[in-house]
């Protein structure tokens, strides 16, 4: 069973199309990456999975459950950390976490025992008694986190969590996701960060103009950008080299030259580094280094939506 499925999502503000016939399936227990530019309606179709807005047609269902018409008994399922930070400025981080626990229904010895887990989870335990207007961003991004995870849902959906924040907030929030979803939570993760989506997203969506592009694991988008794949070797003498003997390799279709380097491009099925190397090194030219040039997703979302995640 999918965890979200979401089948011809449209959502039309007065003639504008800001969704326009999305479709796709999160897998229960997927890192699923959300990206797009600016106005793409990648965060409308947040708020409308989150039941923050109504969609103008199309159908969702959540652990198999038809939630079209309304969320009614889903809101425990899913946790939402927006991307605007969502605290009470004037309450503890204990009594913000008291307050959204109580939202959700939890009283008494349930909700003290959830709001002490969200605390050490988050490692806020020890500011637990601190007025949140104090706080730091990066300690204000964890009790957002924190404030979502009180009643322990299943679905996560994260909307830029570590903007604005110190590198040591950011990787406990990362290494938090992580944790989250090796204990089975299913999470939906925004965020302007290449890096991130490296790191922790199993899958991947993009979305531009309305419309969900492509989908896909972290190399099938990779291979939709790129049909070779390029080795850059460094050499201490480039003037020896005779071109024509490396274009003769099996599956070698450009060679080009960088100062004291050598790019070579291969079909991505030519099995030929082990020849590269031996006519290299018959040219007397020594090898000081040799490497494959990656393929990164900012490439991969560059080359499928022309424009950068800040435009």
């Amino acid at each position: 069973m999918y965890a979200i499925e979401i089948k011809d999502l449209v959502k039309n503000y007065n003639g504008f199309l800001a969704v326009d016939n999305i479709s796709l399936k999160i897998k229960r227990g997927e890192i699923y990456g959300l990206l797009g530019p600016n106005g793409a309606g990648k965060s409308t179709t947040i708020n409308i999975l989150s039941g923050l807005l109504k969609q103008t047609s199309g159908e969702i269902k959540i652990n198999g459950v038809d939630v079209s018409k309304s969320m009614k008994g889903q809101n425990k399922v899913l946790g939402l950390v927006p991307q605007d930070i969502a605290l009470y400025k004037s309450f503890t981080a204990e009594e913000n976490l008291k307050f959204f626990g109580e939202l959700y229904g939890l009283r008494g010895k349930k909700l003290k025992e959830r709001v002490d887990s969200a605390l050490e989870f988050t490692g806020l335990t020890d500011v637990r008694k601190k007025i949140s207007k104090e706080f730091s961003g990066g300690m204000l991004r964890r009790l957002n986190i924190a404030c979502a995870l009180v009643h322990r849902p299943e679905i996560l959906i994260m909307d830029e969590p570590t903007v604005g924040i110190d590198p040591q907030s950011r990787n406990h929030i990362l290494n938090s996701v992580r944790e989250l979803n090796k204990k089975g939570v299913t999470i939906i993760y925004t965020t302007h960060y290449m890096e991130e989506v490296e790191a922790i997203c199993t899958e991947i969506g993009i979305i531009d103009h309305g419309k969900l592009i492509v989908n896909g694991t972290k190399e099938e988008l990779k291979n939709l950008v790129c049909d070779k794949k390029k080795l850059i070797v460094s050499l201490q003498d480039i003037k020896s080299l005779d071109i024509n003997t490396i274009l003769n390799i099996n599956g070698v279709v450009d060679v080009d030259f960088c100062e004291n380097e050598i790019i070579i491009s291969s079909n991505k099925e030519a099995n030929n580094l082990e020849d590269i190397i031996k006519t290299l090194n018959s040219s007397n030219s020594e090898i000081i280094n040799i490497k494959y040039e990656e393929v990164n997703l900012e490439q991969v979302f560059l080359t499928l939506t022309g424009r950068t995640l800040r435009e």
